[in-house]
């Protein structure tokens, strides 16, 4: 019995021996076959190359343009205030936020009841001073007259007592009579002194009757203004906003009750940095008389004027940076005040510089140029100008050369590439999205619906762009613009 097992315990361990042997074996056996599969199917390694589109460069003239944003002004704003305190008793026809008025029109009138009792009282007083100017003209006649008299008495009184001094140096005549006719004569001298004296106040009393007159004629024209000042009238034809004043109302006087828009007189208002203020002047340190584009954008139908620099501020506000530059509106068709628009400003040509697209422009300024056997080479150039997704540069190393137009984070120095040209074969034609677009009924009649009822759009504009959704073919820049407002 012992025996067998051990007999039995030997074949067991004898059967795992053999089993771990042949494991071992075939495992030796796997890894000689991969080796010798290697060491024959072994392939030398090809370099990759990557298509790339590329463009010539040559130099040019390139005419920068000078983009910034700003803010529609009118140059002629005045503020309406109540010229006096009082009620309103009647406003013009349309005096209400957009109501257009004309130069000299009547917008509001003041209850003028007081202001004419003021008036009509200061106009008694004028006339009761004529009245006694009058009669001290009359009055002074009659003392000149007076006088006169006075002196022709005077005058006899005299002579009489010039005979008597003459009877008695004859000895004919007493020197009581004498005496007589001295006291005669002194006393008309005296008279006369007197009637002279009364002219003098009657003199007086005309000056200053006079001068009444004067002061009655500042009262009445006082009066006058203030009756005028009841009412208020358009300095100028324009429109009006911020209105805030009804029939009936009590207002104070110097009370803002409206402002007056000159629609006609219209300038941008933009700010520029110091860097593009310094670009666009000219060599005497002025503005130049440059080409200067507005453009307001209204659900894709885009409204451009011309415009022209006028002025610039004279100071740089607290806080702010740059320079703040008018345009004046050569055109002001569409436009409101307060419009934000977008303002195009053509700078001095640049001359011998290359228009690359911004794409093949690095973060560096370096460029991607095609060599010898279509490996490329990173070439730095002097960025001038970034204009939307362009660049202005100027590399004379680059012209007459090739260059990538659009880097890839796999394209760079010494990497060989597959030049696309535009004029190249196997180049696929890019689809191009239409520019006019058909309707349908249901779509046509809600953007129509949409654009009448805003009240945003001016009524020019808007009827431009009903005109056109009316007709076969819309313009798919609006449709989509109208859309995007909507929110489908």
């Amino acid at each position: 019995m012992r025996f067998l097992n051990r007999a039995l315990l030997g074949m067991l361990l004898l059967s795992i021996t053999i089993g771990l042997l042949g494991l071992a074996g075939g495992s030796v056996w796997t890894a000689l076959q991969a080796s010798w599969s290697e060491e024959g199917g072994s392939r030398p390694a090809r370099e990759r190359v990557f298509s790339a589109e590329v463009l010539p460069v040559a130099p040019t003239e390139a005419t920068p343009v000078l983009t910034a944003f700003g803010e529609i002004r009118s140059r002629r704003t005045l503020e309406l205030r109540a010229p006096a305190g009082g009620t309103v008793i009647e406003l013009a026809e349309g005096f209400e936020d957009g109501g257009a008025v004309e130069a000299g029109q009547l917008l509001l009138r003041i209850d003028p009841a007081e202001a004419q009792s003021l008036r009509d009282t200061a106009a008694a007083d004028l006339r009761e001073a004529e009245a006694n100017f009058a009669d001290a003209e009359r009055a002074l006649i009659l003392a000149r007259e007076d006088v006169a008299a006075a002196a022709t008495q005077a005058d006899l009184r005299r002579r009489a007592f010039e005979r008597q001094q003459d009877l008695v140096a004859r000895g004919v005549g007493s020197a009581a009579a004498a005496e007589t006719a001295e006291l005669a004569a002194a006393s008309a001298d005296q008279a006369v002194l007197s009637r002279r004296q009364a002219l003098a106040q009657a003199e007086t009393s005309v000056d200053q009757t006079r001068l009444s007159i004067e002061r009655r004629m500042i009262s009445l024209a006082d009066a006058e203004r203030r009756l005028a000042d009841t009412e208020l009238r358009a300095e100028f034809a324009g429109v009006l906003t911020d209105v805030n004043v009804v029939q009936g109302r009590l207002v104070n006087a110097n009370e803002q009750i409206a402002q007056l828009l000159d629609p006609q007189a219209l300038e941008v208002a933009f700010r520029v940095s110091t860097a593009q203020y310094a670009r666009l002047l000219s060599d005497e340190g002025r503005l130049p008389d440059v080409p200067v584009s507005v453009q307001l954008d209204v659900f894709g139908l885009d409204l451009s004027v011309p415009a022209r620099l006028v002025r610039e501020s004279g100071a740089v506000a607290e806080g702010q940076s740059g320079r703040l530059l008018f345009a004046q509106l050569l055109e002001t068709r569409g436009f409101r005040v307060g419009d934000f628009v977008t303002v195009a400003v053509e700078e001095t040509p640049l001359r011998g510089v290359a228009v690359l697209p911004a794409t093949a422009l690095s973060s560096n300024n370096q460029v991607l140029v095609l060599g010898e056997e279509d490996r490329l080479e990173e070439v730095a150039v002097s960025l001038l100008r970034r204009q939307g997704d362009e660049v202005i540069v100027r590399a004379p190393e680059i012209y007459g050369r090739e260059i990538v137009a659009g880097r890839t984070p796999v394209l760079g120095a010494g990497i060989r590439i597959e030049p696309l040209r535009p004029s190249g074969e196997g180049e696929a034609a890019q689809p191009q999205e239409p520019e006019n677009i058909a309707l349908d009924p249901e779509r046509r009649a809600r953007l129509i619906a949409f654009v009448e009822g805003n009240g945003f759009i001016p009524d020019d504009v808007k009827a431009r762009m009903l005109d056109q959704l009316n007709q076969d073919e819309v313009p798919a820049r609006m449709v989509n613009r109208i859309e995007e407002r909507m929110g489908s």
